[in-house]
Parts: C-alpha cells; structure tokens; sequence
C-alpha cells in the first residue's frame, strides 16, 4: 500500500485514499502529531571530557612512556607542557571512542523506547534525563558531521517507522510505498546543496523504516493537488504553504477533471517556528537579560532555538556567574533540563493567543518563582515583522513572475492560521478572493492522492 506522508518541521501526519474516500492516518486520537521524539539514550557530548582520578593516571602513564622513549632514543627531551598536552589529547581521544562504542551499543534498544508527539515532549519534561529532538527536519539542510548525520537520519528513520506501522495497523495491510512532502526549499546552510542532503538524509531514513520505495512531492503542489479536486472549472490558482519551516508557494492550472498542470513554485525557508523564536527574543529574553546585561545576543537566539541542538548545546556550555543579578540566576536555571523547551512552550503558546487577543501572560515559575511576564498584540506584531516582510517579499516575488493573475489564493499551512498572515497574503493579491483550506492538512491531503498515481512526478508541470 502507498501512502502519503507529510513530514512536517512542526507536525506531521500521514493519509491513504481507500475506495475512493481519503483517510487520514490516526496516531492516538489526533490526526497529526507534534515532530518530535524522545529517547533515553544519552548521544555522548565530547564536551563533557573532565581529568578524572583514573583517566589522570592515564596521562601520567603515557607521560612515563613518553620520557623512556626520549631516553632510550636519545632524542632531545621536550617541555613538560609539551609532553602532558600531548597525553591528554590521547586519553581524550581513547575516552571519545569509548562514548561511542558505549552509544552504538545501546542506541537500538534506545530506540526501541522512543515516544513521539506530545508524549515525547512530556516524558522528557518529566524524566530529566535522554534526549528531546524537536523539528528534526530542521537540521536536514545544515552541515552535519557523520556522527550527527547517523543520528539525525536514525531520528528521521524511526519517525518514519512510527507513522509506517501506524497506518499498517489501521489499514489492515503492510504499509510500503510513500509520497513524502517536501518543501521548495529546505532550510540550509549549504545552498541548493543542503536540499540534495536533506532528500538524501529521507531517502535512507525511510529504507532503514522499511519503506520498499519512496518518491518526492512538492508541498504546495500536493496542496494544489487537493484544492484542484474542489474545482468544477479550470482556472489558474496560486496556492499559499505556510508550515513550520517553511513558507511555499505554487502557481498551477487547477479544475475541471483534468490533470493538475504545476507552472512555477517558489520558497522560502521560515514559518512558524521563525515566529516562536522572535516572540521569545522580543516578549522572554529582555527578562534574562537581552540587551541590559552584556550578554552577546547570540546566546539567547541559541537558547530560543530548540530546534538547533548545536545551539542549545552551546547555549548550556556558557558560563553566567559574572552576569548581574538577577539575569544571572535566571539565565542559569534556562540551561537546566527541559528549561528551553518550557520557555519555547510558553512563546508558541503566546503567538498563538496574541493572534486573537489583546494580552496574554507567560508564567515562568520554573525559571524563579512568581515570574510572570505579560505581552501585549503589539508585541506580537513586532516580533512576527521580519517573518511578514520577508513572506510579503516572496508573494511579491511570484506576483512579478506571473503572466495572469490567478482566480483565487489557495493558503494552508499551520501558521495560516493566524489573522495578521492572512491579511499580509490577502493584501498581496488585492481584489483576488482567498480561500482558506484545512491549516494542518491541506499538504497531507494532496500527497494522499498522489500516492494514487504510479509516480508522483506524474503531476504534469511547464517544460
């Protein structure tokens, strides 16, 4: 069976057309769930190396060695310095091996006990030990060293599994084919590069979940592919894709019962979790000290980035003793365990509700107890400008691009929920009618139908 699978930077989900009705795949009792999953192992940080008792006798010994060496060879003697230097770089690369061997060991039956979605999160706010990986995908694109690559694409593979053996149980039959969702542009530090790494880092993550063959879809062409079956005429449409990640756009010829025809797509890698990460700069961190105490900006945009763990390990490696109260206290209890995912809760919970209301309050007592912090719907609209003004740029970008206006906007994606979106993409288009598809399922719908097709790259676009 072949479904499609929306691997999304915030959410995903997965859907099958059966018998010609289109069935959403479900994990608990939620239609999607949050990309996130947790596990005990403890993937080893070479930053945790400390001289202890045992490995100092290691370096005395090598030291030991090093001195017969240059006495039996005769070679001129080298400082003390030198000679320890060298010995510590040994025990630390014998001790760096070590960790490895130890986390390839028990990395399976890590595995074996991972949670997804919600309960991931939870469990890792509860236990205070293992690993958190949220928005996996948002590291895709980025430059990975082999080790993190094979954790990463693990990460990927047992999501992958996850939602496999999922629908193989609600459908009744294994479960081998899949349309994954891609966006036009992966978020990258590499250029067009990272793209063809992130397709890679899926491919072998879907084999190792046992995914017999596996084809690629754009997420707004799949979006269009859904909203096409909703047209009784043929007409141009241009359809809106704001994720978490990523922000798509698709200018396609839609309607009638005729095969969708894909003209131009466009991309930009921010969404959603591009407006988390500047409610908590703009409304948390001035409470921790952004811009008042010293601290160089790029330490709260690490910790504001859950979805970076290079950064949050980086983040956790600082040292604030020298900060001024209370900063210093409070910046201390954000490298605790949990405590960055915490305060990234309390920041999507206030984009969210700043979309529709006046004012909002954001209770840290995890931080220091009675620290609350209230924010207004002007703040929502400083902190979510970067993100309105680059995605105004993009729409701009394709409404230069594009010969004929298109009859309708066709916008879906989980940030399109929020009101000041909408108005920023309908003002885009003015006088063009915006019809507002399923925000968490738009994508997943379309790539369910085009898993009916025998190959995804069936959906016809321009030469």
């Amino acid at each position: 069976m072949r479904i499609g699978i929306d691997f999304g930077t915030s959410y995903s989900a997965a859907a099958a057309v059966v018998d010609g009705q289109l069935q959403l795949v479900r994990f608990g009792e939620e239609r999607q769930f949050r990309t996130a999953v947790f596990f005990p192992e403890v993937v080893p940080d070479f930053d945790d190396f400390v001289l202890t008792p045992a490995l100092e006798a290691q370096v005395d010994t090598i030291m030991r060695a090093t001195r017969a060496d240059e006495r039996r060879t005769g070679r001129s003697p080298r400082s003390e310095g030198d000679v320890r230097r060298d010995a510590i770089r040994v025990v630390r690369r014998q001790w760096m091996e070590e960790r490895v061997r130890e986390a390839a060991s028990s990395a399976v039956a890590s595995f074996q006990d991972a949670l997804f979605g919600e309960a991931a999160v939870e469990a890792y706010l509860e236990e205070g030990t293992g690993n958190l990986i949220e928005s996996p995908k948002s590291m895709f694109g980025y430059k990975l060293d082999p080790r993190v690559r094979k954790t990463i694409v693990s990460i990927a593979a047992h999501i992958l599994e996850h939602v496999r053996l999922t629908a193989t149980r609600q459908f009744g039959t294994p479960v081998r084919e899949a349309v994954i969702g891609r966006p036009v542009e992966f978020r990258s530090s590499m250029g067009p590069a990272g793209g063809e790494q992130a397709l890679g880092i899926l491919r072998e993550a879907a084999g190792i979940a046992g995914f017999d063959a596996v084809s690629f879809l754009e997420e707004p062409a799949a979006a269009a592919m859904h909203y096409h079956l909703s047209l009784a005429d043929r007409q141009r449409a241009l359809i809106v894709d704001i994720g978490g990640g990523t922000t798509d756009v698709a200018y396609a010829e839609l309607g009638a019962g005729e095969l969708p025809v894909m003209h131009r797509s466009w991309g930009l890698p921010r969404g959603g979790t591009d407006l988390d990460v500047g409610m908590s700069l703009h409304s948390l961190m001035p409470f921790f000290g952004k811009d008042v105490s010293g601290v160089p900006v790029h330490h709260f945009v690490e910790a504001a980035s859950v979805h970076n763990l290079p950064k949050q390990r980086e983040f956790r490696k600082q040292d604030y003793r020298r900060v001024d109260e209370p900063f210093a206290s409070r910046l201390r209890a954000l490298q605790g365990t949990g405590a960055t995912t915490r305060l990234n809760q309390q920041a999507e919970r206030m984009k969210i509700e700043l979309s529709s209301a006046d004012r909002v309050t954001a209770e840290l007592d995890f931080i220091e107890s009675g620290l609350a912090i209230h924010a207004e719907s002007g703040d929502f609209h400083a902190a979510s400008e970067d993100f309105l003004d680059r995605m105004a740029r993009l729409l701009a970008e394709a409404h230069g691009d594009i010969a004929d206006a298109p009859a309708s906007i066709f916008l879906t994606g989980g940030t399109s929920r929020s009101p000041q979106v909408r108005d920023r993409v309908a003002a885009s288009f003015p006088g063009i009618p915006v019809v507002h598809g399923d925000p968490s399922l738009g994508v997943v719908s379309g790539l369910a139908q085009a898993a009916l097709l025998p190959d995804s790259s069936n959906v016809s676009s321009d030469p």
